[in-house]
């Protein structure tokens, strides 16, 4: 079950293959926040199918601004550039 500040990879749309904080889920939907394009004032909701869980949580420091969600999610992509996941597009954070 996702929780807030966990780290997805999206799956499907414009957004595809770029990772974002889960700000509230349900069982059908999350709502989702990059720090960039989708701000915490301005987040995008997704179908749950349409996003990958990855093993990274956000503590609660790193979800107060957007400055720090863009931080902490470049750290993240940096980290699993070294895993090789050539799915990931790791420019845009």
């Amino acid at each position: 079950m996702l929780t807030k500040g966990s780290v997805v990879i999206s799956l499907a749309g414009r957004d595809k293959g770029y990772l974002l904080a889960v700000l509230s889920s349900t069982q059908k939907a999350v709502t989702l926040a990059d720090g960039k394009e989708r701000p915490l004032n301005k987040p995008k909701r997704k179908n749950i199918r349409h996003i990958k869980e990855t093993s990274f949580t956000l503590c609660e420091d790193e979800m107060m601004s957007d400055r720090a969600i863009r931080k902490a999610l470049r750290r993240i992509s940096t980290e699993l550039s070294g895993n090789n996941q050539e799915d990931l597009c790791l420019n845009r954070t």
